[in-house]
Order: C-alpha cells, then structure tokens, then sequence
C-alpha cells in the first residue's frame, strides 16, 4: 500500500518532538487524576503513543489503538510495541479486541487529538455505542477536541443518545479550565452506568490529622 504523505509528515513531526522532548504527555496526567491506581485503560487514535506510555509509566495498564500505520510506527518505534494495535474505532467491540489481544473492558476510555473530528455523526454515534460496550460499570470515557469542529461538544451529546452515557464534566483545556460556549478546546468526560471504578479511599489527596 502507498503511505500516505499527510501521514508521513505528521509522523516525522511527532518523531521530532519526541526526540527534543516536548510535553505529549498532558492528557494522559488528566486521565491518571481520574482514575483508580492500576486501571484499564484505552486509547482510541494513540497515534504516536506517548499518552499510552505516560499512563504506563504512572502504573495503568494502557492500550492503544490506531488505523493509521504510518503514526502508529512512531509509537512501535519509541514504545513497547506489544501496547499497541492497528485497528480504528469503527472496529471497537470486546469480541475483537480480545481477538487482537488486548483486554476486551475497560475502566477508562481515552479519545483525544481531535479523533471525534475525523468522524461522520453516524461513525461517532456508533463509537459512542462502541466505548459504551467496553466500559466497565461505571467507567470513564474521556473525550479531547476542538469544540466547533465535528464531533464537537453538541455531537457528542447527541452521539451518546441511549448509551447510557452520562456527561460527568466538561472542560476547556486539559488543566480543568472553566468551559463555555466560547471556548476553542473541550475535554469532556463521561461516565458509564453503575458502580463507579474509582478508589472510595482518598487517591491523591492528603488527609492532614
């Protein structure tokens, strides 16, 4: 197959901020204050896998998933490949992520770096229904992107339609800044139906007696 030159720009871009060592790693900080101390965790559009290997260094067990072979590389290329999977969102299901190895539920679902972007409403309706089957009870799902593109906040709220998904937060940058309908960037976060997977004990803050 021919590579794709958009692709293969982007990748060499992101192999050189890796190597000058540019912060790649800010949503996956957002993710590990939500999380529980060891979850699973997912990232749909990893790319070139620094969020991934930041949610490893922090002690989850973190996947990533991506269709795009020629980004996809840089994370093989930097990473422990065995973390990663060539597969795109449309192909989400627990049946076949167990088929490529990989746990088939999760604690916490990533998709940032404008991944809703790319998708049709009927293609992120279907994601949104997708992350919903691979959620545990009371799972996260977190979504990062530019807030009037597609696959948008609006979108978003309409592609959880009968997922049960509920919105838990929504943010303007990954720092917890205040959202509004003027923002240019949001962080969305969801939660899945039923017990929720985060720790009933302090995680993260100290309790001074």
């Amino acid at each position: 197959m021919k590579p794709n030159l958009q692709f293969a720009t982007y990748a060499a871009k992101m192999r050189q901020h890796i190597i000058d060592g540019t912060d790649l790693e800010v949503d996956a900080r957002f993710v590990d204050m939500l999380a529980r101390r060891g979850s699973t965790i997912l990232d749909i559009g990893c790319g070139h896998g620094s969020a991934v290997n930041g949610l490893r260094a922090r002690g989850h067990a973190a996947f990533g998933i991506d269709p795009t072979r020629e980004v996809l590389g840089v994370a093989f290329d930097n990473f422990d490949s065995d973390w990663f999977r060539e597969l795109g969102v449309e192909g989400l299901s627990p049946e076949r992520l167990a088929r490529v190895g990989i746990p088939d539920t999760y604690d916490v679902v990533l998709m940032a770096g404008n991944v809703a972007a790319f998708l049709s409403g009927d293609a992120l309706r279907h994601a949104f229904a997708q992350v919903s089957a691979v959620l545990k009870p009371g799972g996260i799902f977190v979504v990062g992107t530019s807030s009037h593109s597609r696959g948008g906040p609006h979108d978003q709220d309409d592609a959880r339609g009968r997922t049960g998904l509920r919105l838990m937060h929504r943010f303007s940058d990954w720092h917890l800044g205040q959202y509004s309908p003027d923002s240019a960037w949001s962080v969305s976060v969801y939660t899945a139906p039923g017990e929720s997977t985060r720790s009933e004990i302090p995680d993260g803050i100290f309790v001074l007696k």
